[in-house]
Order: structure tokens, then sequence, then C-alpha cells
């Protein structure tokens, strides 16, 4: 995978999780204490799974960092324990509840998370399926 693609993620997932902390731990208490005591609980369910969702998508970008920097062969990036783990799920009437800005940090970790695990599952598939442009462009340059 190409290492500006990666490093462009992660920049995201970082100021993603900075602001998802942020918000969960000033703003977001404030708004968390106006909810009815069952939906404030959930809210705070819903902050957690924010976190996993970015803690996932995290530990695997850096796992494709050590990849490309030779740290770590690419099959044992494939190895269970190094792929993304699964997504924690959010129920949309529970959502229609909650404050916007929480809908929001939601929504963005639920979205960064989709895009990584494409690139997860792509790992699965031959490189010829995943890009032919890439495949070209290798043997552009390996004919150089």
């Amino acid at each position: 995978m190409q290492r500006r693609l990666i490093d462009a993620l992660y920049s995201e997932a970082m100021l993603l999780a900075d602001e998802a902390r942020t918000y969960f731990d000033e703003a977001g208490r404030v708004e968390r204490e106006a909810l009815d005591p069952l939906i404030r609980v959930s809210f705070s369910c819903e902050s957690l799974k924010v976190t996993t969702r970015l803690m996932h998508v995290i530990a695997w970008l850096l796992t494709q960092r050590a990849v490309q920097a030779g740290e770590l062969r690419p099959r044992d990036a494939l190895d269970p324990s190094r792929r993304l783990g699964d997504a924690p799920v959010t129920d949309a009437a529970l959502l229609a509840m909650l404050p916007t800005r929480a809908r929001e940090m939601i929504g963005a970790s639920t979205d960064l998370h989709r895009r990584v695990a494409l690139m997860d599952e792509a790992q699965d598939m031959p490189e010829v399926i995943v890009s032919p442009v890439r495949s070209m462009q290798k043997r552009i340059a390996n004919a150089f």
C-alpha cells in the first residue's frame, strides 16, 4: 500500500482520536448530563465504541507502517492478531437521540473504520485484482 495513503489515514485517525477525547472529556460531558439517565449510559457506551474503532484503526495503520519500514514481514501483517478488529455497531435509533457533535464523532469513526476495513480486506486479494494501475507501475519500474 502506498505510504502516503497510510500516512494520511494515520494523521486523520490521530486527529480524530484527539477530537473525540476532547469532546467526550469536555463538551460532551456537559451534553451527556443533560440527557435522560438511560440515554446518558448509552452516550458513555458510544464514546467507548468511538475509542475502540479508532484504536483498531491506529493499530492497523501502525502495522502497515512497520511493514513499509521493513520492521515487519508482509505475511506477518496478515496474522489475525494484526488485522483490523471489528467495529462496534451503533444503533440508528439511539444515534438519533444523541447530541449533534456525538453523532458526528460516531459517524466519522465509523467512516474511517469502514475505509480502513476495505484496505484490510484488500490484503487478501491478489495485487492484480486490487490495483491494475499499481501492477502496471511496478512493471514499468522494473523495466528501467
